[in-house]
């Protein structure tokens, strides 16, 4: 399995103030910009593109139920999570119940880009949380 990080998430309070940020100080492009309801996102997410790496500038729209909310109230704004891209997400998550590293389960979805994803526990990352990601339609 081939693990290359595929970017770095952020969290957020106020999107367009952090766009401006990457655009006129790190000179980054804004590539993209969506919002989801779905349950367990419920985030605003900006993606930037600084120096050939990708960037996921994520804000809450609700501060109530969304996980950036709870994490910006707990941890503060900053770095959110990194993210892997594997060659094949089915594969690797065997290989990680095989090593006996959890899951969060109720994160495995695809995304507006197609990109499936799954969060693991940060119980079982020493408290990182690492996002595991693979592009089928792009393989």
């Amino acid at each position: 399995m081939d693990y290359k990080l595929d970017h770095i998430g952020i969290a957020v309070r106020r999107l367009d103030v952090s766009i401006l940020f990457y655009e006129n100080v790190l000179k980054g492009t804004l590539l993209d910009r969506y919002r989801s309801e779905a349950k367990g996102v419920e985030s605003e997410i900006a993606i930037m593109e600084v120096g050939g790496n990708r960037i996921e500038l994520l804000a809450p729209t609700n501060n109530t139920t969304s996980p950036i909310a709870r994490f910006i109230n707990q941890k503060g704004k900053g770095v959110h999570h990194i993210a892997y891209n594997v060659n094949d997400l089915d594969e690797a998550l065997k290989e990680l119940e095989n090593k006996g590293v959890r899951t969060l389960e109720d994160t495995l979805r695809i995304n507006n880009h197609g990109r499936r994803l799954i969060y693991l526990n940060p119980a079982d990352t020493d408290g990182t949380i690492i996002e595991y990601c693979d592009y089928p339609d792009q393989n």
